[in-house]
């Protein structure tokens, strides 16, 4: 999607806690925050000056939706998460003429002062503030009783509060199908491009972010696929503690192929640009989480796939559905397969050369678990 064919407002970043908490009594939204010098343009394509005058405009009027984007740390340009999210604005935004601003925190301390700015803000009156991933979670279960008046959507958390409407994701389902992708090529001579495994190999690689019941339904997935492809292989598994440390997942996925693997799974945020650079380095594959990230990051020539998961239709129809006054606060939602929420994609130029019995078992079992014939598990066994 073309962002620069979007009316795109200021946005937040870095600015300090200290900074945001002193902003915190004024009425206008986070863009304000430029007072102490800290904020800066957006980093991906800003509208030109007419647009963005445009805009501002549009969003002072009483008849435009207006919507508050909280990234997860780790920020826009991930590939990943945020930009899967991002997508989701920027889609609703060109299709229901709505406005947005962005924040990007650089920490979880400074969760809760984004979303009071947002929330307490006149200039423009935010409709909805959608809060990015599981760590705005415990900020969010603070801040929405505070604003009973204010709507609030979280993806990866379940937050029971009357204004906030949850969506979840079954990512143990999509992880299954790329796990038993690398059980099935692990088990056998496969070769694409530069990289290849060795037809022998004993075991394949997870490397998580921040460890916690979520990216543990990655890993549980995962886990089961490689073991319906192949009892024999063995999975390793490493937490690196950050979804930002690029550094961290090269040295975790390093080890893992040094140690006979030769295809690493991550569902580690930015952290997963140092899995695909360890694999380029080892000569073996990897495989990429949340968006097609043979797509949106430059090592198509390891990424064999990837475990899409649809956060950008929870923004789309939060947002959609808060323009057309259909938006269902104090609910849950959880996609899976069934809902198109998670899924496989094969990568731009490695997929074609997948064997089509490997992807056709990989079918089958999409269909099984869908129509229940496969219980995967969501924690690790």
């Amino acid at each position: 999607m073309d962002t620069d064919r979007f009316d795109r407002r200021k946005f937040v970043k870095g600015v300090g806690a200290a900074g945001l908490v002193g902003l915190a009594g004024c009425t206008g939204g986070p863009e304000s925050g430029g007072s102490d010098g800290d904020e800066t343009e957006a980093s991906t394509p800003a509208a030109d000056d007419e647009d963005t005058e445009a805009s501002e405009t549009e969003a002072s009027g009483s008849d435009t939706t207006n919507v508050g984007m909280v990234y997860a740390t780790g920020g826009l340009g991930d590939g990943s998460f945020n930009d899967q999210a991002q997508t989701g604005i920027q889609q609703a935004a060109e299709e229901f003429d709505l406005s947005y601003d962005e924040s990007e925190p650089d920490s979880v301390s400074q969760f809760s002062t984004y979303q009071t700015q947002y929330a307490q803000s006149t200039d423009p009156d935010y409709d909805l503030v959608s809060c990015i991933g599981f760590l705005q979670a415990d900020a969010l279960s603070q801040t929405a009783p505070d604003y009973p008046d204010q709507d609030f959507m979280i993806v990866d958390s379940v937050v029971d509060a009357d204004n906030v409407r949850s969506y979840t994701f079954k990512e143990h389902e999509g992880s299954y199908l790329v796990g038993q992708l690398a059980g099935l090529l692990t088990s056998r001579s496969f070769s694409a491009g530069e990289s290849s495994t060795a037809g022998d190999s004993t075991n394949v690689g997870f490397v998580g972010g921040v460890e916690s019941s979520l990216i543990a339904k990655f890993e549980a997935g995962f886990t089961a696929g490689v073991k319906a492809a192949n009892e024999d292989v063995d999975v390793q598994t490493t937490y690196t503690g950050s979804f930002s440390d690029p550094s961290a997942g090269q040295e975790a996925a390093l080890s893992m192929y040094s140690s006979g693997a030769d295809i690493v799974y991550h569902a580690a945020g930015n952290t997963g640009a140092g899995v695909f650079q360890a694999a380029r380095d080892e000569g073996k594959f990897a495989i990429g989480v949340d968006r097609d990230q043979s797509v949106t990051t430059d090592y198509q020539d390891v990424i064999l796939a990837s475990m899409v998961k649809r956060v950008d239709t929870a923004v789309y129809n939060a947002a959609g559905a808060t323009v057309n006054g259909e938006f269902e606060a104090g609910t849950a939602t959880s996609l899976g397969l069934a809902d198109d929420g998670v899924d496989i994609v094969y990568g731009t130029e490695l997929g074609d050369q997948i064997p089509e019995d490997v992807k056709s078992e990989i079918q089958s079992s999409r269909e099984a678990i869908i129509d229940g014939e496969i219980s995967v598990p969501d924690s690790p066994e």
